[in-house]
């Protein structure tokens, strides 16, 4: 059976909207390329200041994927396959290699996973404390945080942290458990961002002290949102896209998040509401591949930077 998306509470109606804070930094959408096929939901990092990775996903036929795709700022090239064919999993750069967690198929994989670009190989890592898909990931370069996630089912309020060649380890426990939400290491915190709840969506932004494990409600976001992504320039988060508890409910819309105060700004709209695509911090851009659309699942690679860069 396929590994089930849809989130609980169909029916329920989406947060009320609440007016965001006006001004921020403003950033442009600039198309670069279209990958060789459409992908929605793969897990993805950077692979230095101008490359990026994608792994595994679901197709245009929502059939999962095995492909490592390897990509620049112009094209992309597959370089490698993973052991099984998923999605639903996330990933981080740490100590010059990518971990992907979890993830699933026709079940959910309990697996740590690495890929070397140097021998364009992939190797298991380790194992999660229990299998996991839906999570959301983040890193800050040596350690990796696992958010949330579901283990078949249990709806799982975890924060995970993961440092290569030491087991993963409960740093802490958001107040609610949380699948597809967005997350990102920024100025020294994690940030988490929306997601699905066994009750609903999500609009809250969680801020967790990775030196204590203490978690705090940052603020909340103008409306709750699932399936979206988040990306890192400077000390600002952004969340990318994403979709209501209905698939079709997709968001085009790029909030800034500010890790001190949680201010919340508009930054960009997207060309096309999106939800499920690969966000990945390269720089002073914001890499937003492939995802899903009104018309289908993406093949689009595009960045966000600022204006006039």
């Amino acid at each position: 059976m396929h590994h089930p998306r849809v989130t609980p509470s169909a029916g329920r109606r989406a947060a009320v909207p609440r007016k965001a804070t006006s001004g921020g930094v403003a950033l442009t959408y600039r198309p670069l390329f279209d990958l060789a096929a459409p992908v929605q939901d793969p897990a993805s990092a950077a692979l230095g200041p101008s490359q990026f990775v994608l792994l595994g996903g679901l197709t245009s036929a929502d059939t999962s994927t095995d492909a490592v795709i390897v990509a620049g700022l112009h094209s992309s090239t597959v370089r490698a396959s993973l052991p099984n064919a998923q999605h639903d999993a996330q990933a981080a750069a740490l100590g010059g290699r990518v971990y992907v967690f979890g993830g699933g198929q026709f079940t959910q994989y309990d697996h740590i996973l690495t890929y070397d670009r140097q021998t364009n190989s992939i190797q298991t890592a380790g194992s999660l404390p229990s299998a996991a898909s839906d999570v959301a990931v983040t890193g800050d370069g040596s350690t990796g945080y696992v958010i949330g996630g579901f283990d078949g089912v249990n709806w799982l309020n975890t924060v995970l942290a993961f440092t290569p060649g030491a087991l993963p380890r409960i740093l802490a426990r958001l107040p609610v458990a949380l699948r597809y939400a967005a997350a990102a290491a920024v100025d020294g915190y994690v940030l988490v961002a929306g997601g699905s709840t066994p009750t609903g969506l999500s609009d809250a932004i969680y801020r967790i002290d990775p030196s204590t494990g203490a978690v705090s409600v940052l603020g909340h976001l103008p409306a709750g949102v699932t399936h979206a992504g988040a990306g890192v320039i400077g000390s600002t988060m952004y969340l990318v896209g994403g979709r209501g508890e209905i698939a079709t409910d997709r968001s085009a819309d790029v909030w800034a998040i500010d890790p001190a105060n949680g201010t919340i700004h508009r930054a960009a709209t997207l060309p096309q509401p999106l939800s499920d695509a690969a966000v990945v911090s390269l720089g002073d851009r914001i890499i937003v591949a492939g995802g899903s659309a009104a018309s289908g699942t993406q093949a689009t690679v595009g960045e966000l930077a600022p204006a006039g860069t």
